[in-house]
This record gives structure tokens, C-alpha cells and sequence, in this order.
């Protein structure tokens, strides 16, 4: 191999690499440089060296001068390409100092006058011709040479020391507890605290500036466990009713919350007695088809009905409740649980906790509280109309007239009513519902007879308690007196006193006694013998006034029956009473449960409802009273007739139309229309004044 083209990063690499491999050393070959190595911006454009190296021949010593001439040349090549690179990046980087220096005397210039904000601080530079000026807010401090600036915008000079200052702040975090009355619940209430951090952001150089604050808010939770404990502890919280999730939860948050941090043991009401009903008491309505897909149209409703000897409903005992605790371990006893009062009433009886139907026929229960009253109520049928040749019609239990009612005739039942054709000028009284085919003209028909009974008879009883507890104070009081000897008292017993207190300081009470038993005569055989009882103590005590000893346990006796009775005759029973017909005209209509008008409406009658009332038709003369609202089409007339619609102060007026003179009365809150109103929906608002929505 005599010449070889080698190339190198650079000339010195290039003839290594040649002369590696010729296999020879440097003063054995020609050096002929065919390119310089370059390099280039950023490595763009840049050039490798390359030389030629050819091998010399057996030389002279006038060669080998020309050689070490040759030698002498390519080193001062090499150094002469260093020097050239070195000047080159040497003027390159005086002409990037140099343009750098023209840009901060550039940038200097253009700061002149100028105020700006870095990291915090006012930096400025005046100018002969401008002053920098800085407008700050009310919430940041400004030392001017160390005197506070009052100025809210103010100049600087070149001789200015400027110091800004704001104020941080710290709130801390609030919590505290609170117990529930029946000490059931801990609740922890926690605010976390926070740190308001205020700080001037950065303003570019302008020759006027304003100085705002950012605020920035940091949430913080100071609370700690210890803390939460030892409050639980002085709130004498016993450890086993300690919530540890929720107080975790209360001191790692950073919001405003509430935690229940610890919880008591609820005590578990038990259950009162009941009654489970073994048989359909309730019956169903509608059109039914039978056996060959045909519908009666006289079957629309089905009655219940017993057999003798069947079960009627099981009593179940009450369930005791379970006591609780409070979370400082105190007993919270459980609500005291009652069995059911039962009485069996025509037709059953109680065999152990069984009612049981002695009679066939209708199964009724008659509820008001935890007193259940269950009855098997026969039935009637009459097959043409009630008039002078059958006669008035009383029956203990249902009757169905297949004809109508004609005048003044009377029917009289211990279960439900039905007419199939018009009442008369008649008068329907049962003791549970009435219902009608046909209108109801003239006439008085009285739903729920016991309920109104009741009512009557327990208003009685409670004047007569208190006069009662009043007498026997007195009696006590006089028969520790020294003017009463024991042996007058023993041979006349209390009669001449109870005479004595009766003529002269209690007149009125043999007055309500003989009304009471009155009214229980009356009702006959509804009536159950608790009443009957008090009836009779009531004539044996106060009436007759025979010389027979009387006791004061016995007059006792008495007044603890009455208030019994008279608490029960308070409580509401379950209606299971109403009244339904198709129009009514002149009459005067009373149910203890609901009343519904199906067809054209009513006529200057009067109606009372104890629940609720319903007009499908509409009304023209009266007064009718719902006490669980009314529900009407159309109320009024064109010639202003005077018709009165009434609820209870907690219940609703619902009218389609309401024309002119109409009145609508809720409690003792009384309006009058002045013009016919569509969609009335009336009720007291807050302040007792009738809203018509």
C-alpha cells in the first residue's frame, strides 16, 4: 500500500488512522492535507479532515532534509489551524459579550423611570426627566427611608430605601360538643382554623404602578386526639360508647363539620298489644262476574259473614320494650307497652285469647284505643217498603230494605242500613252505615248511633267525676269533724250527708246522674254493661237516697269507673261508619265517619261529617260541616241562597265553583264570595286568615 485517504474528527486524527493502517510511521509517508476539519454552528455544517499519506521512497540525506522540511510545514499547518480556530471562537464570543452588553444598555435605557415589583420588593430607576410614582391600597404598609408613607401615591428617587409590609393571619381552629337531651349523642361541632397569607405579585416596570395583595388561604385542623378524649372523659362519656372512626374523621378535616363522636344505646319501645283478625271484616265493592262470565248488577257488594263457632281474631299480649342507656351509661327505661281491652259484644265471645262467634252472621269490630269491641251482627231483610202495614223497623243488626221508606216511618239498626228506593220523610238510625239507592227526601238518617251515644254519655261522666272528687273531699273532710260521732254515721251510713251536700251545695248533680241514665235506657242493648254499671251505682247512690248504709269506698268506686269511661269516650274511634246516597233534598244528615253525595247533590240540608265530606253534584242552601275537609263540585246558587260549608281550623275547603254568596267557614274564621271564584282551595295560614289558593 503505498498512498491511502484518510479521514479524523481532525488533521492529527486523520494521519493516525492512516498511518495505523500503512503500518508505517510518520516520517515514512508524504502528508497532503486535502481538507480542513470545520465545526460548524451547533454541529450544523460541520467537515471531517482529510489527508492523503504516500509512502516515501529510500531517500538521500537531501531528502531526508526535504523531509524533515515537510515535517516542519505540516506542523506549522496544525498550529496555524488551532490558532485559526481559536481566533474564530475568540471573536465569536467577544461578538456575543458585546451584543449582550448592547442589550443591557438597551434594557437599562428602557428602565428608566420605571417601578416594577420582584419577588416582594419595589425595585425602580429614575431618569432625569421622570420620577417613578407608586399608588399602594389601604392593606399594605410602606417604609419610605424608614418613615411610614401616608401618601396613597407617592414618588421615587434614586436616594429612596423602600420597605413593604404586610400582615399575616392566623386563625385558630374552633370545635366544641354538644349532648342531645336524652344524652343519646356526642356531637363534636369543628371549624378548622387557617392561615391568611398575603403577598404583592409581580409587576412588569412601568412608570406607575399600583400595589394590590393577593391573599391566599391555608386551611389547618389543630385538634388533636387527647383533646377530644379528655372533653369525653369530663363529660363522664363511658369508654364503651366512644365513636373512634368519626373522631379520626373530626380531626383530620378541613371542613366545617359535625361528628358524632359518640352514641348511647336506643331502649326499644316493644309493641302493644293487638288483635289479629282471622276473618274479613271489611268486605269488598265492585262488580264481580260469575261463574258463566255474566255480571249482576245487583251484586255490587259483597258482605262479610261468620259461621257459629268460628274464630273471629286472636289477641296477642303486648311485647315489653327493652331498656336503653345514655352514653354516660344511665338506664333509659322503655316506654311502658298495653294490652288490648276486649269486650265481646252480640253474638261471640272470649275463650282464652280467642274471639269466637256464638251467632251466624256479620263479623264487626268496633276499635277506640287499645279498647276493642267485636260483635256478629244478624241480618234483616225487609222485602217491600217500610210503611203503616209493617210497621217501624228495629233490628239488633243489619237491615236491608228491598222498597223504600215512606213518611214518618222509623228504622232503627244495630249495624248498617241499606234502601234500595227512596226515604221519605223517614227517619235511619244505625250504629254502623247507611246507604241508598234512591234520594233521601225529608228526612233524618243518623250514621254511627254509638259513637254519638258515647259521646254524649262521656261528656256527661266527666262533669259528673269532678263533681264526684269534689264531694268526697268534702265528705272526708266532714267526718273528721267532731260534730259527726262514729255511732251516728255507723247506724245512717253517708246518706243523710250525701242528702244534705246534694239540696245544698251540689244541686246540679242528680240533675246530669238522672240525664245519664236516661240516655243509657234509651240506648237499650247497644249499650255496653261498664255504661249500664254507672247507670245503675249513679241511681242507687244519688237517686233513690234509701236509708241502706252507704260507704265512701263505694262512692270511690264510682268516681275511679267514671273517669275510666269518660278517658276512653275521648279517644277517637276508628270510623268505620258512613253515609253514602245519591242526593238528599230538606233533610239532615249525621255520620261519625264520611259522608259522599254521588249524583246531583243536596238542597238546604244540613250535614256533619266526621271525617270527610265529598259533593260530587252540587250544593244550594244549608250548612255542612267536614271535619276532615270537604270536597265539592259546585257550591251557591244565582239567587245567592245561603249556603255555609265548615272544616276545623287544621283542615282544607276544596270548591270547583264557588258562586256569589256563598260563605266558607274555617274554625272560627268566616269569608263570604263576592263573585264567583273557579279552583277554590281554602285554608288558615299562620296568622288565622283564610287563603284561598
Amino acid at each position: 500500500m503505498q498512498s491511502i485517504v484518510s479521514k479524523g474528527r481532525d488533521i492529527n486524527e486523520a494521519i493516525l488512522l492512516g498511518l495505523d493502517l500503512m503500518e508505517t510511521t510518520r516520517k515514512n509517508v508524504n502528508i497532503e492535507i486535502i481538507q480542513q476539519d470545520t465545526k460548524g454552528f451547533l454541529g450544523v455544517f460541520s467537515k471531517e479532515a482529510i489527508v492523503k499519506l504516500t509512502k516515501l521512497e529510500a531517500s538521500t540525506p537531501r531528502e531526508e532534509a526535504n523531509s524533515k522540511t515537510d515535517s516542519f510545514d505540516i506542523a506549522e499547518q496544525l498550529v496555524m489551524s488551532i490558532v485559526d480556530e481559536e481566533t474564530e471562537r475568540v471573536t465569536t464570543s467577544k461578538d456575543q459579550e458585546l451584543e449582550n452588553t448592547n442589550a443591557n444598555n438597551h434594557e437599562t435605557l428602557s428602565l428608566e423611570g420605571k417601578v416594577w415589583v420582584k419577588n416582594g420588593q419595589i425595585c425602580y430607576q429614575s431618569s432625569e426627566d421622570q420620577y417613578p410614582l407608586v399608588t399602594i391600597s389601604e392593606d399594605i404598609e410602606v417604609l419610605k427611608n424608614n418613615q411610614i408613607v401616608k401618601e396613597k401615591t407617592f414618588i421615587i428617587s434614586e436616594k429612596d430605601f423602600l420597605e413593604v409590609k404586610v400582615e399575616n393571619e392566623k386563625i385558630d381552629t374552633k370545635w366544641k360538643t354538644t349532648v342531645d337531651r336524652d344524652k343519646l349523642q356526642v356531637i363534636l361541632h369543628v371549624e378548622p382554623g387557617y392561615n391568611l397569607i398575603h403577598e404583592i405579585p409581580d409587576i412588569e416596570p412601568e412608570h406607575h404602578i399600583k400595589l394590590v395583595v393577593e391573599e391566599k388561604k391555608e386551611l389547618h385542623n389543630s385538634l388533636n386526639y387527647e383533646s377530644v378524649i379528655e372533653q369525653l372523659e369530663r363529660l363522664s362519656v363511658t369508654k364503651g360508647y366512644y365513636n373512634h372512626d368519626q373522631i379520626m374523621k373530626a380531626i383530620e378535616t378541613k371542613e366545617s363539620g359535625a361528628f358524632e363522636i359518640a352514641t348511647g344505646i336506643k331502649p326499644n319501645p316493644g309493641k302493644d298489644g293487638w288483635i289479629e283478625l282471622k276473618v274479613d271484616i271489611e268486605g269488598e265493592e265492585g262488580l264481580k262476574e260469575d261463574e258463566k262470565g255474566l255480571i249482576d248488577f245487583r251484586e255490587i257488594q259483597t258482605i262479610p259473614n261468620v259461621k257459629r263457632g268460628e274464630v273471629i281474631a286472636i289477641v296477642h299480649p303486648p311485647i315489653p320494650g327493652e331498656a336503653g342507656y345514655t352514653v354516660t351509661n344511665e338506664v333509659l327505661p322503655a316506654k311502658q307497652t298495653f294490652a288490648i281491652v276486649l269486650r265481646a259484644g252480640i253474638g261471640a265471645t272470649i275463650i282464652d285469647n280467642m274471639v269466637v262467634a256464638t251467632e251466624s252472621g256479620r263479623p264487626q269490630l268496633e276499635k277506640r284505643g287499645q279498647l276493642i269491641k267485636v260483635t256478629v251482627i244478624p241480618k234483616l231483610i225487609h222485602p217491600g217498603n217500610v210503611d203503616l202495614s209493617s210497621g217501624n223497623l228495629r233490628f239488633m243488626g243489619d237491615i236491608e230494605i228491598i222498597g223504600g221508606v215512606e213518611e214518618k216511618m222509623v228504622v232503627v239498626a244495630e249495624g248498617d242500613i241499606i234502601v234500595h228506593k227512596t226515604v221519605y220523610n223517614g227517619s235511619l238510625t244505625s250504629s254502623g252505615s247507611i246507604i241508598t239507592s234512591g234520594n233521601i227526601i225529608s228526612s233524618d238518617l243518623s250514621a254511627g248511633k254509638n259513637n254519638i251515644l258515647v259521646a254524649e254519655l262521656g261528656q256527661l261522666l266527666g262533669i259528673l267525676h269532678q263533681q264526684s272528687e269534689n264531694m268526697i273531699a268534702v265528705i272526708q273532710q266532714l267526718t273528721k269533724a267532731s260534730a259527726f260521732k262514729d255511732n251516728d254515721l255507723a247506724k245512717g251510713g253517708l246518706q243523710p250527708l250525701i242528702r244534705i251536700l246534694i239540696e245544698k251545695k251540689f244541686k246540679s248533680f242528680p240533675v246530669l246522674a238522672k240525664k245519664y241514665v236516661d240516655a243509657v235506657r234509651k240506648g237499650g242493648d247497644s249499650v255496653d254493661k261498664d255504661w249500664k254499671e254507672i247507670a245503675v251505682l249513679l241511681t242507687q247512690l244519688f237517686l233513690l237516697l234509701t236509708k241502706e248504709a252507704t260507704s265512701l269506698e263505694r262512692i270511690i268506686h264510682l268516681s275511679d269507673k267514671m273517669k275510666e269511661l269518660h278517658e276512653i269516650s275521648k279517644t277517637p274511634i276508628e270510623p268505620n261508619s258512613f253515609i253514602r246516597i245519591p242526593n238528599a233534598l230538606n233533610s239532615t244528615l249525621y255520620s261519625s265517619g264520611d259522608v259522599m253525595i254521588t249524583e246531583d247533590g243536596c238542597v238546604n240540608t244540613k250535614v256533619h261529617a266526621g271525617g270527610l265530606l265529598n259533593i260530587i253534584g252540587t250544593i244550594r242552601g244549608g250548612e255542612v260541616y267536614g271535619k276532615a275537609g270537604v270536597e265539592i263540585n259546585e257550591a251557591g246558587s244565582e239567587i245567592g241562597t245561603h249556603t255555609v260549608i265548615a272544616v276545623p281550623s287544621d283542615q282544607k275547603i276544596k270548591i270547583n265553583k264557588a258562586m256569589e254568596g256563598t260563605s266558607i267557614k274555617i274554625g272560627n274564621v268566616k269569608y263570604t264570595f263576592k263573585e264567583t271564584r273557579y279552583l277554590v282551595r281554602a285554608h288558615l295560614d299562620e296568622k288565622e286568615q283564610i287563603v284561598l289558593d
